[in-house]
């Protein structure tokens, strides 16, 4: 769902402000989306259906509801599958997340983002602290259990201190599931213009890399396993959607923008290909009533390919890549083979970086926190096999 009311300071996303949305057509192209490339797959059964943005949340339940039923139409949904949908405080009065959980969403992710009104403004949320927290509650008894909150650490001016009440306060709040990222300044964004011409500052690295490990620690001493880079779970409310990706597992994108990697089987296809449908909706929605999708760009992915993605979104997970997931992508050339010869992953675990033994390759703790400084030199050992 491709639509926001406004668009916040630091997004770059694929996002529309626009005067009037026309909904009907908008749902019926993500339903024959839906249809044809489920159909293109001849995928026989769905884990997961994840409605993103955007702000989805702005969309009617009927026109989820519409999706949902495409989908179970042309594929097996199971009974409790999870079915997320992002929201933002502003759009989630508690007759409209009724209305959502009616439709069959059953896990909510709210883009809380900050709970201090200063910091919200800085954003350019069109929301406060105390909506925040309303939507929270409300959210908690329509889902609970199964309401996650994101939040934004590394703000222009935010102190160590701030950032510390921050963290307690969301734990104040929150359910079984928080999702940290760190700011990043993207081109083109109104924070990033601030910052260029120096009416704010950001924080420096060492005070970065301090925010991260003191809410790592604040978190696993509140329950929270820390089971992927950005995200905690408690209560085994990890979101099951989101770890397909990380198993580097197929899924279809639908909608404007989306990304999408799957095996073509209604086409004859035994390759995984990368697809990435039309970014705006207008042209999007003449190409899916022309064609049944917009898809933009198709890309086969090489074996190669397939193993460095495996293994950069893998090792971003406390499990990291097993053995027996490894052999399912190369079942001629072993995890061990790779990276349990003599070279750069066999340094990384003498410093205490990297881990392989009898489970897989994973990070240690020290090592999930600059996994991006690590995987330069794993992915070379990767090629050079």
């Amino acid at each position: 769902w491709p639509y926001c009311r406004k668009r916040c300071s630091y997004c770059n996303f694929n996002t529309y402000v626009v005067p009037a949305v026309d909904e009907a057509a908008m749902g019926a192209c993500l339903v024959r989306e839906a249809h044809t490339l489920l159909r293109l797959s001849q995928v026989h059964s769905i884990t997961s259906v994840f409605f993103g943005g955007g702000t989805p949340s702005l969309a009617s339940p009927r026109t989820v509801a519409a999706v949902l039923e495409a989908v179970a139409g042309a594929a097996h949904l199971p009974t409790g599958a999870e079915v997320t949908l992002e929201a933002n405080p502003s759009s989630t009065d508690t007759s409209r997340l009724a209305g959502f959980r009616a439709a069959g969403v059953n896990r909510l992710s709210i883009g809380v983002q900050s709970l201090d009104d200063a910091e919200l403004r800085l954003l350019g949320r069109e929301h406060t602290a105390a909506e925040a927290r309303k939507a929270v509650e409300a959210a908690r008894g329509l889902f609970p259990g199964r309401t996650s909150i994101d939040l934004l650490f590394g703000l222009p001016g935010q102190s160590r201190d701030a950032w510390a009440e921050g963290l307690e306060a969301a734990l104040g709040l929150c359910d079984d599931h928080i999702s940290l990222y760190q700011l990043t300044l993207e081109r083109g964004t109104a924070l990033a213009a601030q910052v260029r011409e120096g009416t704010l500052s950001l924080p420096s690295q060492d005070l970065l890399a301090d925010m991260y490990q003191t809410a790592r620690t604040v978190l696993v001493a509140a329950g929270f396993r820390h089971y992927e880079v950005s995200n905690f779970a408690r209560k085994g409310a990890l979101s099951s959607h989101n770890l397909s990706y990380w198993r580097a597992d197929q899924y279809i994108g639908v909608g404007p923008g989306a990304h999408g990697r799957f095996v073509l089987r209604g086409e004859g296809g035994c390759s995984r290909e990368a697809r990435v449908q039309t970014l705006e909706p207008v042209t999007w929605m003449r190409e899916v009533q022309s064609q049944g999708h917009g898809t933009r760009s198709r890309v086969v992915l090489s074996p190669l390919e397939q193993l460095e993605e495996l293994l950069t979104l893998g090792l971003r997970t406390d499990e990291g890549v097993t053995h027996e997931h490894w052999g399912q992508f190369s079942p001629q050339l072993s995890l061990q083979a790779v990276f349990g010869a003599p070279g750069e992953a066999q340094a990384l675990q003498e410093q205490g970086w990297l881990l392989l033994d009898g489970s897989g390759l994973r990070c240690s703790w020290a090592g999930l926190a600059v996994l991006d400084s690590l995987l330069p030199d794993l992915l070379c050992q990767l090629q050079r096999h």
